[in-house]
């Protein structure tokens, strides 16, 4: 089994590194079998992203604080591990955002897409689905889109609900939302396109972000899933992330 190491800069995780690279070897990602993650899920996220264009299975292990995307860290048998391990399919989502001087930025989110105000006047947002107006106005502190994958990140510290690996859906979540008071969300097909304009951007200017990348003073968000990109994660039997997000939902 050929292996490839991606690890994040912090010193845990570049001693592991030096450790299992000395034990298993390093290969280019060009030729190698599965990409192993060391680090924390701000790791994994990035490897998520580049693994696409590499078409390469992800084993993570965690070497960070949380690791809800990664496996624990072991640097015994780890070739036997990866063989034995359960697959979960991710599919990102795509966001094309517009700022307000006619500038377009376009990027992937693993966990999710979130528009947030950027000063101290509450944001105004109309959400369309599938070209459809279904709210004028969502006064709030923000707005996110969240995939199954994310579902207990971002999306649950907002109350989001938290959706099962491979449900089809998609979280629409208000951040502190003022207006209308009790609106809590939506949950949407898979296959919906969700567009998101900004009311008055220049006296109530959001920033959007898709996972850590961030772009400012946007006018409009389209967001989608991307159901023809399909991210590979592998986890040891009985602790896969289908498994952790319904152990979430019991969480005290």
């Amino acid at each position: 089994m050929k292996l490839h190491f991606a690890a994040s800069s912090h010193a845990d995780s570049q001693n592991r590194l030096t450790q299992l690279t000395k034990r298993y070897g390093q290969f280019d990602v060009e030729v190698a079998d599965i990409i192993v993650v060391l680090g924390g899920d701000g790791q994994m996220l990035q490897a998520m992203r580049d693994s696409i264009r590499h078409n390469l299975p992800l084993f993570g292990m965690n070497c960070g604080r949380v690791g809800f995307l990664m496996n624990e860290f072991s640097a015994d048998e780890l070739p036997e591990r990866i063989a034995a391990a359960d697959r979960a399919e991710v599919h990102p989502l795509r966001m094309s955002a517009t700022t307000v001087s006619g500038q377009t930025h376009e990027a992937l989110a693993i966990n999710e897409v979130a528009l947030l105000r950027q000063t101290h006047n509450a944001a105004h947002c109309a959400i369309d689905i599938n070209s459809k107006r279904e709210m004028e106005m969502l006064v709030c502190d923000g707005v996110l889109v969240a995939t199954p994958a994310g579902s207990t990140a971002y999306n649950l510290s907002a109350h989001g609900p938290i959706l099962p690996i491979g449900a089809e859906l998609l979280a629409l979540t208000p951040i502190s939302a003022f207006r209308p008071r009790r609106w809590r969300g939506a949950l949407l097909p898979a296959n919906s396109q969700v567009h998101i304009d900004v009311i008055d951007p220049d006296f109530r200017p959001q920033s959007v972000t898709a996972d850590n990348i961030e772009f400012r003073d946007i006018a409009a968000v389209d967001i989608w899933e991307r159901q023809d990109i399909s991210i590979p994660l592998l986890y040891d039997p009985g602790s896969g992330l289908p498994e952790r997000i319904i152990s979430e939902q019991f969480a005290p």
